[in-house]
């Protein structure tokens, strides 16, 4: 190589190999085989920031080299020159592929990122990730996996984004989990966001929403009333649109249901205390317990006729009912008020009895103490 380089001349341009020879805070001197070693100042080793020739290169090391300028006998070098040009060609391969690849933030500038791909690359802030990132210093030195999507070599611009990377690493997984999705499935998910209308529960890369009447068995007012953000939940999945990416859940149906085991809770003969919800030409509807109505037959209403249960009853009364019948598997309850007015009336009756038969003593006591108070 030193034979070669000293019977040929030397020009600017051309690309050599040298070693180099001695690190110094500004400079590096490299042994490119000719009578002077070549000069490689720091701001010729990298497009980036260097705060020390140490960081790039040590002595001994090999490097290819671009010649910038000759005067008399001093070679000034370039390092970055010759890793630009190889650099933008392959960026520009990258760009035109659409290629992912690895690259380490070097410095946190403002506004964004600076990242090495062989020359000064930088991703703005809004492409930096999905979601807002208020502090960048915890990416210094970090590798991030990115894409060109600017290129333009003569204002040395290079644009590069790991936005794009998540949203398009998000995309596959969204797809490839909306082929395993199926109605009727019960998977776990994350509750992601509340609204007036419901929530949306992550699945693992794509929301689905749980209509608010489909939160719980009772009627719920408010989302919040039921779940919280980040509450891991189970839904039923009812149905998937692939083509518009809307996935319905059922929280609801992977409760039990407020007829579970109703009749282990409750027996024929049982006194409850209900709520009139309903009244329809037939009878009342008294819920007994959260989501659980039973029929009160219209001849179950009362002692008496009555044409319409209006005669009696209003919605929203609390009434004392009986149970006649219950069926969890038919969900269905028979009550009757009648019965418990006419236990109650007789009951009555029996205390009036003893009330009059204690009374008819305490008389007789009283006319045989003055039988003998007369006799005396």
């Amino acid at each position: 190589m030193s034979e070669s380089n000293e019977t040929q001349p030397l020009n600017v341009g051309d690309v050599i190999t040298g070693i180099v020879i001695k690190v110094e805070e500004k400079q590096v001197l490299v042994d490119i085989g000719y009578k002077s070693e070549g000069i490689l100042p720091i701001s010729e080793l990298s497009s980036l920031h260097v705060e020390q020739a140490s960081d790039v290169v040590n002595e001994n090391d090999e490097v290819t080299v671009k010649v910038k300028k000759m005067d008399d006998d001093e070679i000034i070098l370039s390092k970055k020159d010759l890793d630009a040009e190889e650099a933008w060609e392959t960026l520009e391969d990258k760009y035109n592929s659409g290629e992912i690849f690895e690259a380490e933030v070097k410095e946190i500038v403002k506004g964004g990122l600076v990242v090495d791909v062989g020359l000064r690359g930088f991703i703005p802030a809004s492409l930096v990730e999905t979601y807002y990132v208020e502090d960048f210093s915890d990416y210094k030195n970090k590798t991030l996996t990115v894409k060109v999507v600017d290129l333009d070599r003569e204002q040395n611009r290079v644009i590069l984004s790991h936005k794009d990377v998540v949203q398009e690493e998000e995309n596959t997984r969204k797809q490839q989990l909306l082929q395993t999705l199926e109605e009727g499935q019960v998977i776990e998910g994350t509750v992601q966001r509340l609204t007036s209308f419901g929530v949306f529960v992550d699945l693992g890369g794509i929301d689905g929403l749980v209509h608010i009447s489909q939160l719980a068995h009772e009627h719920v007012e408010k989302a919040s009333d039921v779940v919280s953000e980040g509450d891991k939940i189970k839904v039923e999945i009812l149905s998937v649109d692939r083509d518009n990416e809307r996935i319905s859940l059922s929280h609801k149906k992977t409760l039990p249901g407020p007829w579970a085991n109703i009749e282990e809770r409750v027996s024929k003969g049982d006194v409850l205390e209900g709520t009139v919800k309903r009244l329809v030409n037939f009878g009342a509807f008294v819920e007994v317990f959260t989501g659980v109505e039973g029929l009160v037959h219209i001849s179950q209403i009362a002692n008496r006729h009555i044409g319409t249960p209006q005669e009696v009853l209003e919605v929203g009364q609390q009434v004392k009912v009986k149970v006649l019948d219950v069926s969890e598997s038919d969900e269905r309850m028979s009550l009757t008020i009648k019965e418990l007015e006419q236990e109650q009336a007789a009951a009555e009756y029996k205390q009036y009895e003893r009330d009059e038969e204690q009374s008819g003593f305490q008389l007789g006591d009283f006319i045989g103490d003055k039988l003998n108070k007369y006799k005396k």
